[in-house]
């Protein structure tokens, strides 16, 4: 089989959502990291000096092109693989088995990731757009003009329906991250016997911490909480 039939088919496909939403998990713990700063003290300057180094370093910016074409690829092969399938049933059955061969979030993927997309266009509509060709205000450290992000959080964040929006997206995220780590692992051939108990607490591990901390960002910003980095020290 030539490449090209290769990634033209169902196997292909899913090697395609692999590979991309490999890549879409590290672009997470990277953005992750970058918002956990809102929580501490000082955060306004160290979000800020963090998303001015994201949003300026050469080799992070090239990776951004990557980085859409990447959700695109996910995307538009996530939505060929969903009605592919669809396609290959022939007949829908009048009672299903429901939870016992599937959960409902693996039989759900094209419908969380269609609420994944919708609030990544709002997030992009809210933040990125106004970074990347201007409207936001600026503000000086050590002498050095950088763009205010972290007021304009806290002015988007103080309508409590945004923070709703927010957490329900990064709830779908979770579900979607579920099924989508270990089917990646699966299709890449990393779940033999030995390793699959650890790559399913990994797979849970991961789609349960990274958006609880993303969900967290805008309800510490609406209701201006800060955790006391003193008192995490002494907890360690």
């Amino acid at each position: 089989m030539n490449s090209s039939k290769l990634f033209n088919s169902s196997i292909g496909k899913k090697i395609v959502m692999a590979l991309t939403g490999i890549f879409l998990v590290v672009f997470l713990v990277v953005h992750c990291y970058v918002n956990a700063n809102v929580f501490f003290s000082d955060a306004e300057e160290n979000f800020n000096r963090a998303a001015h180094f994201m949003g300026t370093n050469l080799l992070i910016r090239v990776t951004e092109i990557g980085l859409f074409a990447g959700f695109i690829l996910h995307i538009v092969q996530g939505y060929k693989l969903e009605l592919q399938n669809r396609s290959t049933r022939k007949s829908k059955y009048a009672v299903t088995a429901g939870n016992k061969t599937s959960k409902w979030y693996s039989r759900s993927m094209a419908l969380l990731g269609t609420l994944i997309l919708l609030f990544l266009i709002i997030h992009l509509a809210h933040f990125w757009v106004p970074s990347r060709f201007g409207g936001l205000t600026e503000i000086e450290y050590d002498g050095k003009s950088y763009h205010n992000l972290y007021l304009e959080m806290k002015n988007i964040f103080a309508e409590p329906w945004v923070v709703i929006v927010y957490v329900l997206g990064c709830f779908s995220l979770g579900w979607h991250l579920l099924h989508g780590v270990q089917s990646a692992a699966q299709t890449m051939g990393w779940t033999s016997s030995n390793y699959l108990p650890l790559i399913k607490n990994i797979g849970f591990a991961f789609s349960f911490i990274i958006p609880l901390i993303f969900a967290l960002m805008p309800i510490f910003m609406h209701f201006d909480w800060v955790l006391n980095t003193g008192a995490l020290t002494l907890l360690f």
